[in-house]
């Protein structure tokens, strides 16, 4: 069974789900009490605020080499905009980094839709690192239209799920949007944030729903297990 490192706190409460999937799944495959050799490596999601995503590679990367010094054999970034930097960090510490990008295009991809909504952070909606990589897998990403629509997104994500809170009112607007979405042409929706999860899921809209948390904790699963 290998190591894996995970660089969590971006949120904390979307780390639990990390920790408690990838248990689960390693139990799962492999049985009686085996559960998942990792090291969590928790920033202050305040930090990373207060430099803005954008800025905060050199965070990212002491979590990753302190990650390496314990000797892990993978790592992982427990937010979908944390891989923004995924494809420099991994040549930085020269270990193999499990992207969520990745694993969700071929997800989707395995089940035959070409055009999916994307729900996240605005910097995972409007910048090209995420959307580019469903992209080489094929797919057509749809995000909201309206600037304000992403806005919403981006501050209840950081002022609401981001601390544990789950707003009624905010689901109802999520739903909403994804509706908007699904009329505009997406055969799915991609929940592109590991905090969206704790607001809606499948049971709440009629098209497909990926939960990136989930997709990313099963191949970590795999890749742990692995031999």
């Amino acid at each position: 069974m290998k190591k894996i490192g995970l660089v969590g706190g971006i949120s904390w409460t979307s780390t639990l789900d990390y920790y408690r999937f990838i248990n689960e799944g390693v139990n799962a495959k492999l049985g009686g009490l085996n559960a998942a050799e990792c090291i969590i490596y928790s920033l202050n999601f305040g930090d990373v605020q207060a430099k803005s995503w954008v800025n905060s590679y050199e965070l990212l990367l002491n979590a990753c080499e302190s990650l390496k010094k314990s000797g892990v054999e993978g790592i992982v970034l427990c937010a979908n905009t944390a891989h923004l930097f995924a494809d420099r960090l991994q040549e930085a510490i020269k270990l193999p980094i499990i992207h969520i990008g990745v694993e969700t295009a071929k997800a989707v991809k395995k089940c035959g839709y070409k055009k999916a909504g994307l729900l996240g952070t605005k910097f995972t909606m409007e910048m090209d690192f995420y959307r580019d990589k469903l992209g080489e897998y094929g797919l057509e990403i749809l995000i909201p239209e309206a600037p304000e629509t992403r806005d919403y997104i981006q501050y209840t994500v950081k002022e609401e799920l981001g601390i544990g809170f789950v707003n009624p009112e905010t689901k109802a607007k999520y739903i909403t949007i994804v509706k908007e979405l699904a009329d505009r042409g997406a055969e799915c929706i991609i929940l592109g944030c590991t905090e969206i999860p704790m607001l809606i899921n499948q049971a709440d809209v009629a098209i497909p729903v990926f939960d990136t948390t989930k997709i990313h904790s099963e191949a970590i699963v795999d890749y742990i297990v692995s031999s």
